[in-house]
């Protein structure tokens, strides 16, 4: 795998450098904002700027546990343990499928398996559809595609929240997803040590003051957002994962 010197040094422009730290600013602010979302929104963008899925998703993971850890520390006692338990018990086989799959499939499918899931968040979002469990079968099926693809690309989140926003009400909701992302991210993190991917660890502290930035305009933005109709900033929101995922396809694909 590319070291930090060989990435840095990687044809990448000062424009692209600094894509990549606002793209980082607004990762911090998603997931600290909403809960969840910050590889789902954040990897597509970073994959217009360069295309290796395994260069950005330790990055991503390492920025997770710092602030999540950090998130849920002040708040501990807001987790649902419980659900937590139950939820790691559906999704930890599915969680290493994924992991397989990410450590064994070509660059270029990753690629196509995050654009397309990220086109599919987007559409669901632009026409204001929620995902939702209405059934204990449906739970399960939604955790563990929601873990498979957490395996892969970190960007199963939106799948497992539909589940988990049955059972947790809205206060509770961010940290208790805060500690099922944090023990996923784990074993992600786990089997990128075990099978010597580069973490870019140097990367993930230069990108950290970035990170911070988002992470303090989200924590503001939260409550915000738990006690308000969030509708409009979903479908602004999907309108950009469209055009986003769709000019990834594009370009990779013709």
């Amino acid at each position: 795998m590319d070291t930090l010197n060989s990435f840095l040094n990687n044809d990448l422009t000062a424009f692209q450098l600094m894509a990549i730290a606002a793209i980082f600013i607004w990762t911090g602010f998603v997931r600290t904002g909403i809960g969840f979302g910050g590889a789902a929104l954040g990897l597509p963008l970073l994959l217009l700027v360069d295309d290796k899925p395994l260069v950005f998703l330790p990055i991503i993971g390492t920025h997770l546990l710092i602030f999540t850890t950090f998130t849920v520390a002040t708040r501990i006692k807001d987790v649902n343990w419980p659900v937590v338990g139950k939820s790691m018990s559906i999704i930890i086989v599915p969680k290493i499928l994924g992991l397989i799959g990410l450590l064994s499939l070509p660059n270029y499918w990753l690629i196509i398996i995050v654009f397309s899931i990220t086109l599919f968040y987007g559409t669901t979002w632009l026409f204001n559809y929620t995902i939702r469990s209405q059934s204990k079968t449906v739970d399960v099926a939604l955790l563990s595609l929601g873990g498979y693809i957490s395996g892969t690309s970190l960007t199963g989140a939106p799948l497992i929240v539909a589940v988990l926003a049955r059972y947790v009400n809205k206060i509770q909701l961010r940290e208790t997803l805060s500690v099922l992302w944090i023990i996923l991210v784990t074993f992600k993190m786990t089997a990128f040590i075990v099978y010597d991917v580069e973490l870019q660890w140097q990367f993930s502290l230069i990108l950290i003051p970035f990170v911070a930035i988002g992470h303090l305009i989200g924590l503001r933005a939260h409550d915000y957002f738990i006690n308000s109709d969030s509708n409009t900033f979903h479908r602004v929101l999907g309108i950009a994962l469209i055009v986003i995922s769709s000019t990834g396809l594009i370009k990779h694909i013709f």
